[in-house]
């Protein structure tokens, strides 16, 4: 068996052991892998795997771009691997789209972003601010579910939230961990005590009451980040990557303390208020950090969470 033959093998066994079929996959890889060594490949190219992906000819563009993206899925877990090998772009047969590569944030880096959210005035404003950015890092919820919330969905003895009618209009429980529950309840009181009558039952209010506009918050951040250095030309985070970082976060959690993830994952999925879990799962290929502990675990290696 070639070594090519072997991480494909590899990577399958890992995607399949995820809960994919990758029917397709099984057929078209394996024939990659026999392209790959008829050329006497040293490293997978961007040029070896378009033009595999053109093989077949009289098909629509369509066609190579399915067989490029399991390529490109192949690419990326051997990059892990190998550093030579090049993950193919995802415009080579036209535009489509394509989920955003989300940024996933540093602890130091929302800490920068809470302590300039502090320093916003009035104190109403920054204290809700503050706490929202930190509130997002710590839970992974939704913008919307989080300025959704009212008071009464926050319970800070029993350390849960109800979310109601999130995307998809179903509602779910969400646990705190105590640091966010501390957090919270720090925030109601100094906000009881600036706003002792707000205008709306939000939980997170404006600095006259109300609840919080999506777009308000969405400038708020970009201009905090971008006066702190965090959002550049080349580097622009987005509110929502926050989301994707606490997924990031506790996936990397389970496979370093050698917990069976894939049998979270549907915890993990019901946590987050998927509704499809296919949206969970694309968070194991995000982060290669994660990619290498997956790899770690299906080959036994140190740091894959074997104990």
């Amino acid at each position: 068996m070639s070594e090519f033959h072997r991480h494909v093998e590899d990577y399958l066994t890992l995607r399949r052991s995820l809960g994919y079929k990758l029917r397709a996959h099984g057929d078209v890889l394996p024939q990659f892998a026999d392209y790959l060594e008829t050329a006497d490949a040293a490293t997978l190219t961007t040029e070896h795997a378009v033009s595999f992906a053109q093989l077949p000819k009289g098909v629509q563009p369509i066609h190579w771009a399915q067989r490029l993206t399991m390529v490109r899925g192949f690419a990326r877990y051997l990059a892990t691997i190998d550093v030579t090998t090049e993950v193919p772009p995802h415009d080579v047969f036209g535009a489509r789209y394509q989920r955003p590569t989300p940024y996933l944030w540093e602890e130091a880096e929302v800490l920068g972003l809470m302590e300039a959210a502090g320093q916003l005035q009035p104190t109403l404003r920054a204290i809700t601010y503050e706490t929202l950015f930190g509130f997002l890092w710590s839970t992974g919820l939704r913008i919307g579910e989080a300025i959704g919330l009212e008071g009464s969905d926050v319970d800070l003895s029993a350390g849960v939230l109800t979310i109601r009618q999130a995307k998809g209009g179903r509602s779910r429980i969400v646990p705190l961990e105590q640091s966010a529950t501390d957090a919270l309840g720090s925030y109601a009181s100094r906000r009881h005590r600036l706003c002792p009558e707000p205008r709306s039952p939000a939980f997170f209010v404006s600095t006259v009451g109300t609840t919080l506009l999506p777009q308000l918050v969405g400038s708020t951040f970009d201009q905090i980040a971008t006066a702190i250095g965090l959002r550049t030309e080349n580097k622009r985070p987005r509110i929502h990557d926050l989301r994707h970082a606490f997924a990031v976060r506790v996936l990397v959690s389970w496979y370093r303390s050698g917990v069976d993830a894939a049998g979270r994952m549907a915890l993990l999925s019901t946590y987050l208020g998927h509704v499809n879990p296919v949206d969970t799962y694309w968070y194991l290929s995000v982060s290669p950090e994660l990619i290498e502990l997956m790899a770690a675990r299906l080959e036994g290696r140190p740091g894959g969470g074997e104990r």
